[in-house]
């Protein structure tokens, strides 16, 4: 008998890592997770070592959730935990023998706000402020350092389609009748948006755009994204940045009629950001996650020949609903 492969995954317990050691335990692999309440912590120093001795694969998935306000605890602690997570993996790789390929999470919202173009990796334009200045920042940690026997890939996915926070938000919206389009407009200034870390960026103001509900949408379904993964592991060729994106973005307007549809709510109110605002504060969560526009396509996994399951937003729904 041949010894099973190991992956590592870090945020494990999150709901892609969930799916992602599913998958992976199909496959065969012996899973070590890394985390808090994990057999291999953060908290101890040569927890992360002992995790990546021996594996073939490391996906760091960890990171506190951006569904919170972005209060300067918590625009802090967002950033630490994404630094130095992929800071403790990437010493803990460097001093063992090396895993074949590393994936780190990472996110579609390091684009700007783009309502003219498609963004691919070839082409995409980063933005400014808070939320890509924590994708930059994780960026420039994860690839930082020379591992010359370990093929490293970030994972900038967009709105992932599944069991999980986001989705779940969605479709409450929809039920009670506020599946309207969400839409950007005047409000009074703050600072919460503004850029974070050693070269922050942008001029501190909150941005808004006249969009009327026509921000582009990017998502992927949660089957994509583990398929995706398993695609990258066994491509020697990718290495770098890879968007995890449905080469089918839609719109506001559109997502929130077809979750309407999917969940047989004929009505749904539409929301302005003068409503939006009071209302995710008491939510403790921020506008900025349904208004940004996030216009971002696979250029690699579609030019590699990547196959997405659900490349379709209605039938992505309707499965997900269906679960």
């Amino acid at each position: 008998m041949t010894q099973a492969r190991i992956a590592v995954i870090a945020g494990a317990s999150g709901f892609v890592g969930t799916a992602l050691a599913s998958a992976l335990e199909d496959d065969g692999y012996e899973i070590r997770r890394i985390g808090r309440a994990e057999r291999y912590g953060w908290n101890d120093p040569a927890g992360p070592a002992r995790a990546v001795e021996g594996a073939d694969l490391v996906v760091n998935l960890a990171g506190t959730s951006v569904n919170c306000r972005y209060t300067d605890r918590n625009r802090d602690e967002i950033l630490r935990s994404r630094i130095d997570t992929t800071r403790a993996l990437r010493e803990a790789i460097a001093a063992k023998h090396p895993p074949r390929v590393w994936m780190n999470a990472s996110t579609a919202t390091i684009y700007r706000h783009e309502e003219q173009r498609a963004n691919t990796e070839a082409e995409g334009a980063l933005g400014e402020g808070f939320s890509v200045d924590v994708a930059r920042a994780w960026e420039q940690e994860f690839f930082a350092g020379d591992l010359p026997h370990t093929r490293r890939v970030a994972l900038r996915m967009a709105i992932v389609l599944g069991d999980g926070p986001a989705t779940g938000m969605l479709f409450r919206l929809a039920r009670i009748g506020l599946g309207g389009p969400q839409i950007d407009s005047w409000w009074f200034p703050h600072r919460r948006y503004r850029g974070i870390g050693v070269s922050p960026t942008g001029d501190g103001r909150m941005p808004w755009h006249r969009t009327r509900g026509r921000q582009k949408f990017s998502w992927i379904h949660i089957d994509d994204v583990t398929e995706a993964i398993r695609f990258l592991r066994d491509r020697e060729d990718i290495s770098g940045p890879v968007n995890l994106a449905s080469p089918n973005p839609t719109d506001n307007r559109t997502l929130m009629r077809t979750l309407r549809r999917t969940v047989r709510m004929p009505i749904g109110l539409p929301a302005w950001r003068w409503m939006l605002e009071p209302a995710m504060w008491v939510l403790r969560t921020e506008p900025e996650l349904v208004l940004k526009s996030r216009w971002v396509v696979p250029g690699i996994l579609n030019d590699t020949g990547f196959v997405f399951s659900h490349p379709q937003i209605e039938a992505a729904l309707a499965d997900v609903h269906s679960r």
